[in-house]
C-alpha cells in the first residue's frame, strides 16, 4: 500500500491525502454521492466514469461564407493559416489523421466545419463538403456533422437540406445579445436574429451551440451578464466563450491605438468567465470551451496586440470557479480555525488547488493559523466539496456542471 505523503512547512501545513488504495469499506462517502452498496458491503460503490466527450474533427473553411468583417476578426491568426480552399485530399488527410489518433473506437466522432459561416457558402460548396463527410458516416467511422454559422443565414429550407445531409449540431456565432455592441463591431445582425435562429433549430431537432465573447467594445460586466441571462432563456446545449483578443491588422487594433478601446485584463476576463459558469451551469448548459485554442500564429510576436492571452486560460477559469465555491464553503468558518480538512474528488484536485497552487495560497492568507488538509478521494462525486474543522463542524458545497 502506498503511504500517504505529507509536505510540511513551518507554521503552515498543507497535507494531501489520497484514498486510491484504501479499501472501499473504509472510505467515508456521503450517502447521497454514491450508489447504494450491495448486500454484504458497508462502503459505497465506485462512481461511474464521466461521460466521454465526442471526438470533433475540425475542418476550417477560413471565414468563407461570411459577408461581414467584424472589427475583431483576423481568422488567419485565430484559427491558423489554413488554405482558403479545402480540397478533398486535404480533407481526407485531416480526417484520417484524427481517426488514427483516436484510440477509443467506441467514442462518438463528429466532423465539424468551423472558421466561417457554412450556410453562407454556395449550395454547390455546401453539397461538396458534406458529401466528403458523408463518406465517413456511411463507413461507420463518423457519427454526424456539425457546422458553425451566422444566425441570419438560417431558414427552414436550409435546415431541411442540412439534416438530410448528416448535420446534427449547429453552432451559432451570437457573440452578444446587446444590439449596441453588435452594431459597434459590425456584426451585421441583431440579437433577435440569434433568437429566431435558435427557435428554428430547436423546432427541427438540431443540437445547438452558441459562441459568446467577453469584453467586446461597448460591453460591460452588467451587459455581459444580461447576455448570459438571455442565453439561459434560449437553452442551447453548449456554449463556447472567449475573451476578446486584439489581433493585428484589424479595425479593433486601430481602435486600440487611438485609445477608443481597452481590452479586459487577464483578471477581469477570468472573472467574467467565472460569472458565465456560475450563470449557465446551474441552468444545465454545458460550457465546452473557455478561450481560443492557441495557434502557432497567435504565438508570433505582434500577432496579438493586446488582450488577456494565456496558454491555459481555461484552467484559470476553472481555478476561479473552484475558489469561488471554496469561499462559499468557508463562509461561516471563523478565521482563527486551526484545522481545515477539505474533501475533493481526485479529478478535481488540480482545479481546487488552483493554477500554480494560487487557491491554496489564498486560503492560507485567509486562515494563517490553520493546518490545511486535502483528502483526495476517487469515489467522491466531481464538483462536490466538503469541509471539516477541528471544532467538529462540517460543510459541503456542490459546483454545478462539473463532471
Amino acid at each position: 500500500m502506498r503511504k500517504n505523503r505529507r509536505r510540511k512547512k513551518p507554521g503552515k501545513a498543507c497535507t494531501v491525502k489520497t484514498a486510491l488504495n484504501t479499501p472501499r469499506s473504509k472510505v467515508p462517502l456521503p450517502r447521497r454521492f454514491a450508489s447504494p452498496p450491495p448486500d454484504g458491503e458497508t462502503g459505497g460503490r465506485l462512481l461511474p466514469d464521466p461521460p466521454v466527450k465526442p471526438l470533433i474533427i475540425p475542418i476550417f473553411i477560413m471565414n468563407r461564407g461570411c459577408p461581414q468583417h467584424c472589427t475583431f476578426c483576423n481568422e488567419k491568426i485565430a484559427a491558423g493559416n489554413f488554405s482558403p480552399e479545402v480540397t478533398q485530399d486535404f480533407f481526407d488527410a485531416e480526417v484520417a489523421s484524427y481517426l488514427r489518433w483516436n484510440k477509443d473506437k467506441a467514442r462518438r466522432v463528429e466532423i465539424a466545419f468551423y472558421g466561417g459561416s457554412f450556410t453562407g457558402l454556395s449550395p454547390d460548396d455546401q453539397k461538396r463538403l458534406l458529401s466528403w463527410a458523408n463518406i465517413y458516416i456511411q463507413k461507420g467511422q463518423v457519427e454526424s456533422i456539425r457546422i458553425s454559422t451566422r444566425p441570419d443565414y438560417i431558414d427552414s429550407e436550409q435546415l431541411i437540406f442540412l439534416h438530410a445531409n448528416g448535420v446534427r449540431t449547429i453552432e451559432i456565432g451570437a457573440q452578444s445579445f446587446n444590439d449596441q455592441v453588435l452594431d459597434h463591431i459590425g456584426r451585421g445582425h441583431d440579437a433577435r436574429a440569434t433568437e429566431t435562429a435558435m427557435q428554428l433549430l430547436k423546432a427541427r431537432g438540431f443540437k445547438t451551440g452558441l459562441h459568446l465573447m467577453a469584453g467586446l467594445p461597448g460591453d460591460t460586466r452588467e451587459s455581459f451578464l444580461s447576455t448570459l441571462k438571455r442565453t439561459v432563456e434560449l437553452q442551447p446545449d453548449t456554449v463556447r466563450i472567449h475573451p476578446v483578443l486584439v489581433f493585428k491588422d484589424t479595425p479593433l487594433a486601430d481602435e486600440l491605438l487611438c485609445g477608443r478601446y481597452s481590452p479586459l485584463t487577464l483578471e477581469e476576463a477570468v472573472d467574467w468567465c467565472r460569472l458565465a459558469w456560475e450563470t449557465l451551469a446551474p441552468a444545465g448548459i454545458s460550457i465546452i470551451r473557455f478561450g481560443l485554442q492557441m495557434t502557432p500564429e497567435m504565438r508570433q510576436e505582434g500577432a496579438v496586440a493586446a488582450g488577456p492571452l494565456h496558454p491555459s486560460f481555461g484552467s484559470l477559469v476553472y481555478s476561479a470557479v473552484f475558489y469561488s465555491a471554496t469561499l462559499k464553503l468557508l463562509g461561516n468558518v471563523p478565521e482563527h480555525t486551526r484545522i481545515l480538512r477539505f474533501g475533493v474528488a481526485k479529478r478535481d484536485l488540480s482545479n481546487f488547488r488552483g493554477f500554480g497552487n494560487q487557491n491554496i495560497e489564498a486560503i492560507k492568507r485567509l486562515y494563517p493559523n490553520a493546518q490545511i488538509v486535502i483528502d483526495s478521494v476517487r469515489e467522491q462525486l466531481p464538483g462536490h466539496l466538503s469541509l471539516n474543522t477541528g471544532a467538529g463542524e462540517s460543510f459541503s458545497f456542490n459546483i454545478p456542471g462539473i463532471s
